[in-house]
């Protein structure tokens, strides 16, 4: 069995996952390429990467360039005389890294390419509803998520799933996925596809994962009720959608965990609050299909400068009632 030489491309504990099980396998990594140390909290304290500190237990070359351009980088890379470039949760790549190693660039995707293409895959695919997500290994090319499919792997998606623990899950069957691609890239037997074979085979719509901001999260209570559930659970538990309350507008309360219910008490306005035995719920919009409001139970909520907390606990700590959040 032919062994490769792979240098290694990542940066987060999702990375770093990945490069732990490419060196239990046969093949040798000969350099680690990461983020450079950042300064982090409020004691401004000096931070590795997860995959840095992989690779310095392991006693494994790294690089942290700045820039990926640099002449001193790309001899660095040039030395480690790679076969093939591994990347798993890293920054866009120039042609001139991507292209060094002989047998390319293999890149681990969080999604099933070509749908959710981008940097929040995981986040987006639950926040569009979709029941299924799972990871895609593919050669890396100058259009961004689109090189040739070399191997997929589909994972369900439970309806009151978050995307924390989709994301591990996705993990857990993406390093096994990863492994397997560079196997049968060593061994002859990798069939690139052309993502636009798999689009008119499956017949499947191209859904945008781009970055996530701020106006991402905020929450529209004039939305369906199983519209907001979605947006919800797709941003937990980080980065986390928010709501205000009408009096206090540059206060986010981030809502945590949500569930759809019937309307317990006629139809509530959207954003309207209705506080029944302890819970919680919110009026939400029309459904395309429905003539009627929908509503959303809130479960775990986190006020502005507190940890979150399920929804009796937050109301029997409110001082003033609350009757609507900003819609």
């Amino acid at each position: 069995m032919k062994k490769l030489r792979i240098v290694y491309l990542g940066t987060p504990g999702f990375a770093a996952t990945c490069l732990e099980t490419l060196l239990n396998g046969r093949h040798e990594v000969v350099g680690v390429v990461t983020a450079p140390d950042r300064e982090s909290g409020r004691g401004r304290i000096i931070t590795q990467s997860e995959v840095k500190k992989i690779a310095i237990e392991r006693g494994l070359p790294i690089a942290q360039p700045e820039r990926l351009r640099s002449e001193e980088f790309l001899d660095l890379l040039k030395g480690w005389n790679a076969d093939l470039g591994v990347v798993v949760a890293f920054r866009m790549l120039p042609e001139v890294v991507w292209s060094m190693p002989v047998m390319g660039t293999v890149n681990l995707h969080g999604s099933l390419l070509p749908q959710f293409r981008g940097a929040a895959p995981i986040q987006r695919a639950i926040m569009a509803g979709a029941t299924e997500s799972g990871a895609t290994t593919f050669l890396l090319t100058g259009d961004i998520d689109k090189g040739d499919i070399l191997g997929r792997v589909i994972v369900p998606i439970g309806p009151n799933e978050n995307a924390g623990s989709l994301h591990d899950r996705i993990l857990e069957s993406g390093k096994n996925l990863l492994a397997k691609t560079v196997d049968d890239i060593a061994d002859g037997v990798a069939r690139a596809i052309p993502q636009s074979d798999v689009i008119s085979e499956l017949n499947v719509d191209i859904l945008d994962a781009h970055k996530l901001f701020k106006e991402d999260r905020k929450i529209s209570w004039l939305r369906s009720a199983i519209d907001l559930h979605n947006h919800i659970r797709g941003l937990a538990p980080y980065p986390g959608a928010f709501t205000t309350l009408p009096d206090a507008p540059e206060a986010p309360v981030k809502i945590i965990e949500s569930q759809v219910v019937n309307d317990h008490s006629g139809e509530l306005e959207a954003g309207e609050i209705s506080i029944h035995e302890g819970r919680l719920y919110v009026g939400c919009g029309k459904p395309i299909q429905d003539s009627e409001n929908g509503t959303l139970e809130i479960l775990r909520i986190q006020p502005p400068g507190k940890g979150a907390m399920d929804a009796g606990s937050y109301l029997r700590g409110l001082r003033e009632e609350i009757a609507s959040f900003t819609v």
